[in-house]
């Protein structure tokens, strides 16, 4: 089989990918280690950057979105009983949509299935060939048999734990990790949210979040041991905990109800160099992975995307190899930045094993600065909403 492309990850940035692609007229096949199901059935954060929003217009997936998805201005943030919002669309003119992860996804598999475009589920044993020559290839397992792909490029969609970044030599790469010393207890509820927007709450008991998927189905998260599995809490326990978190007023409007869903995932933020080796382009997990505090996983690897799409847009429709030779340098920048804003918004509502008298009291003043000062606001709106491309 030949391709122009061949990614390698069937989520929503490798989905996202391939449809862009195929709107210029440029073929690719993608190949996914699981069945669609599964990748539907993963539950992820909602909230998308204008970035992301402008790239699913592009890509011709954006009218559910902004039928369904909610608008949201701004946020709330709290410490103890204190609450005060942080003004999106006042300090930048732009919003962000809080629209569920799997809904786009299926968005997108909609758009690739009406296209004809091609993927492969239940691929085994994908290996990529000559990624540093101009002749790359993948090879790879269906039911036993074996496939190959012949392609000009290959894009590594396929999370932490996939190939791609596995491929760029030891002696090329070079990682850098922090890991949390703590997790997020995560429970879905069919219940009304909390809020109307979200509220990031800072307590001596540790950080919560109250977010939300739609009027009806609600997404809150508690900081836990990392030693918890989901199984130690019971849903009283987990709404009582919740309640002890959040500012007094909020905690009386808390409806609760069965979970339908619960789990533990732990933070940690990482970063490979480079994101591109030869043929090779790393984008979203196979590169990078931020805490979820900020909500910026799915949405860098949506600035992967498109800097890889317009690359490789410039190179089929140009004969330019300027935006794939940058791609590395551009996507790295922008990849630290949202770096920091999650491990500065994590440093600031959780509360860390090792932490001392004075940085809890650093901590709290600077919340209060950050309530008083609209510099401060800005800056974090800017950072929420999405930095320019």
């Amino acid at each position: 089989m030949k391709t122009q492309v061949a990614i390698i990850g069937a989520g929503p940035s490798g989905l996202l990918l391939s449809q862009l692609l195929h709107r210029r007229g440029i073929d690719s096949v993608v190949l996914e280690r699981k069945t669609k199901d599964y990748v539907l059935g993963r539950i992820r954060a909602g909230v998308l950057e204008r970035g992301l929003v402008a790239l699913m217009e592009e890509a011709g997936c954006a009218d559910r979105m902004h039928a369904e998805g909610h608008v949201h201005d701004g946020t709330m943030v709290s410490f103890g009983d204190t609450m005060f919002r942080v003004d999106f669309a006042g300090l930048t003119g732009t919003p962000v949509i809080v629209y569920g992860q799997t809904e786009l996804t299926r968005d997108l598999y909609a758009a690739r299935e009406k296209a004809g475009g091609k993927i492969e589920y239940q691929v085994e044993d994908v290996t990529i060939h000559g990624a540093d020559t101009d002749a790359p290839a993948v090879s790879y397992t269906v039911d036993g048999a074996a496939r190959r792909i012949e392609c000009d490029f290959v894009a590594g969609c396929d999370g932490f734990h996939g190939v791609s970044r596995k491929t760029i030599p030891e002696t090329v790469r070079r990682e850098y990790e922090k890991v949390y010393p703590f997790g997020w207890l995560g429970v879905l509820s069919e219940t009304p949210p909390v809020h109307h927007e979200l509220i990031y709450a800072n307590s001596p008991r540790g950080f919560a979040l109250c977010s939300m998927r739609n009027e009806n189905l609600s997404r809150y998260y508690i900081q836990c041991p990392l030693t918890d599995a989901p199984g130690d809490w019971s849903d009283d326990d987990f709404w009582a905990e919740l309640k002890r978190r959040i500012p007094a007023d909020m905690a009386d409007k808390l409806v609760t109800g069965p979970s339908i869903e619960k789990s533990i995932a732990p933070l940690r933020s990482f970063v490979t160099e480079p994101m591109r080796w030869g043929r090779l382009f790393l984008c979203g997990d196979a590169a990078h992975i931020v805490p979820p505090t900020g909500a910026k996983g799915l949405n860098t690897a949506a600035s992967d995307i498109h800097y890889l799409y317009n690359g490789l847009r410039a190179f089929y429709e140009d004969g330019s190899a300027q935006g794939i030779d940058s791609y590395s340098e551009k996507a790295l920048k922008r990849i630290w930045k949202a770096e920091r804003f999650s491990w500065w918004f994590s440093s600031l509502l959780h509360r860390y094993p090792e932490q001392t008298a004075f940085d809890l009291k650093m901590q709290i003043a600077e919340l209060e600065f950050l309530r008083d000062n609209s510099a401060a606001q800005q800056a974090m709106a800017e950072n929420y909403v999405g930095l320019p491309y």
